[in-house]
């Protein structure tokens, strides 16, 4: 992978070895679980709020069906903040990675529980062969198995099931159980069920380098306080 494929792990790594866990906000207009989270809020101004409140990349969730999202929302927010951002999608073909790519994205996420193994494998060589970097996201053991053979540069722990559209009640104890069976060398990512800031410790003290947090931040009330208040609370936990 050539160095601006790294662009968005590198930007959490700096993060992380300045001793501040990282906090990426997730932007998404709503969830199937909690429905509508902007509340008429304007996402790319939510955007550039967390940007100033000191993220140094962001995610963006791009599907449009049960997530409300768009690939016009990813350019507007890449456009609006010069940050590394992820797209979040059910990738499954390489045409979405070039439209990815035209969006102006840093990397993609691949959720290995919605790709047979084979062709995730092609869409990791794909991405990577056009400057993006992958987010491979697993929710068992099993998945970091099949992966393992990688050397993949981030793996995400999904502690809810995207297979059913993270509408369980997941927790940080999916990251507490399969964090420390990943490489040390890879960046490890906890997504979803992370509330509070006792949340973000339990995940770093677990083995997790950078959290994602989405649906906690967009609620609150104010929402760079709360991505301040998850800072902190990974400043204590190191």
């Amino acid at each position: 992978m050539n160095i601006s494929g790294k662009k968005y792990s590198a930007a959490l790594w700096n993060q992380y070895h300045s001793g501040n866990i990282p906090v990426i906000p997730d932007i998404k207009c709503r969830s199937p679980q909690e429905g509508d989270l902007l509340q008429g809020r304007d996402p790319v101004k939510l955007a550039q709020t967390l940007a100033e409140a000191g993220a140094s990349v962001l995610s963006v969730v791009t599907e449009p069906k049960y997530f409300g999202g768009s690939p016009k929302l990813l350019q507007q927010i890449v456009k609006a903040t010069s940050l590394p951002i992820l797209c979040k999608d059910f990738i499954n073909k390489r045409e979405q990675l070039h439209e990815t790519l035209d969006s102006g994205a840093s990397a993609i996420l691949l959720i290995a529980s919605m790709l047979e193994k084979k062709r995730l494998f092609k869409l990791i060589d794909d991405a990577l062969m056009l400057g993006l970097e992958p987010l491979v996201e697993i929710h068992n053991e099993a998945e970091i198995v099949s992966i393992n053979e990688l050397n993949l540069t981030m793996i995400g722990i999904n502690n809810r099931n995207i297979v059913e559209l993270e509408m369980d009640d997941g927790s940080v104890s999916n990251t507490e159980k399969l964090a420390s069976l990943i490489s040390p060398k890879t960046l490890v990512i906890s997504e979803s069920s992370i509330s509070s800031s006792a949340d973000v410790q339990r995940a770093t003290a677990a083995g997790a380098h950078a959290v994602l947090v989405g649906t906690a931040i967009l609620q609150a009330q104010d929402p760079a306080e709360m991505y301040r208040s998850l800072c902190e609370a990974g400043k204590k936990s190191l």
